[in-house]
């Protein structure tokens, strides 16, 4: 897959911001930016910097917003994947021809983005981002670099059951491929899964740190389900390994 696919952003719906504070203090990360943006979509939100990547809780804030029926329907979880494209007009007219909805779009000086309606693509809001310039990340908040820890968001695991048709249509939307046996996607330091199960949606976050076995006590302590890698955010396991 190319390499000029970035996976920069993943997001949290959560159903309390208190779960902004509590991952701050497991994962010790920095302080989280609170983008007054989201507001459009009913939310309020905390956004932590790890590396140049990016992990965000959002938490509605009206009854009416996406993320409230996301959480009534799965509770809280995997809710978005956020990708880095190199041209975002030819991402858009991709997305045209295959007949996938944008259901949102914005194009700023220095950034441009659509969201992919999720019953299109399968399993989950994705959105395409094209920064301008390419390191940069509007949504970290303009202080993002000194609020950033070591680490990387290095997978991101999709489930359905008919994961390999989902996994084609990420593909064919993202990267202009196509594989009747779409088992992956690999960008430039991240790894996308399709995995076959009876749950449709994110179920894994993998991120990168210099001390996972420390955060994973914290984790446990700060009263999350432990797993065998990880801890549980209700349907999402952060799957978490040493930098």
């Amino acid at each position: 897959m190319t390499k000029k696919l970035r996976l920069r952003q993943l997001v949290i719906a959560a159903d309390s911001t208190t779960l902004i504070g509590k991952l701050q203090h497991v994962l010790q990360l920095k302080t989280p930016y609170a983008d007054p943006g989201v507001a459009e979509f009913g939310l309020t939100n905390g956004v932590f910097a790890i590396g140049d990547q990016f992990l965000e809780i959002v938490v509605p804030e009206k009854e009416t917003a996406p993320a409230q029926r996301f959480l009534e329907k799965h509770g809280p979880g995997g809710y978005m994947a956020i990708f880095q494209v190199a041209r975002i007009r030819e991402v858009r007219d991709r997305l045209d021809q295959l007949k996938m909805r944008r259901v949102w779009n914005i194009d700023l000086p220095d950034i441009a983005a659509s969201h992919i309606h999720p019953s299109d693509i399968g399993a989950a809001i994705v959105s395409i981002d094209e920064p301008r310039p390419a390191p940069t990340w509007r949504w970290g908040g303009p202080d993002w670099s000194f609020n950033s820890v070591p680490g990387r968001l290095t997978g991101l695991t999709v489930s359905a059951p008919n994961a390999v048709e989902i996994g084609r249509r990420w593909i064919s939307a993202l990267c202009d491929e196509t594989d009747s046996e779409a088992y992956e996607l690999q960008t430039a330091e991240a790894t996308i899964s399709f995995d076959k199960a009876e749950y449709t949606g994110l179920s894994q976050f993998i991120i990168e740190l210099p001390d996972a076995e420390s955060c994973l006590r914290r984790a446990e302590g700060a009263g999350f389900d432990r797993t065998s890698a990880g801890f549980m955010i209700g349907s999402l396991e952060i799957v978490l390994v040493n930098k």
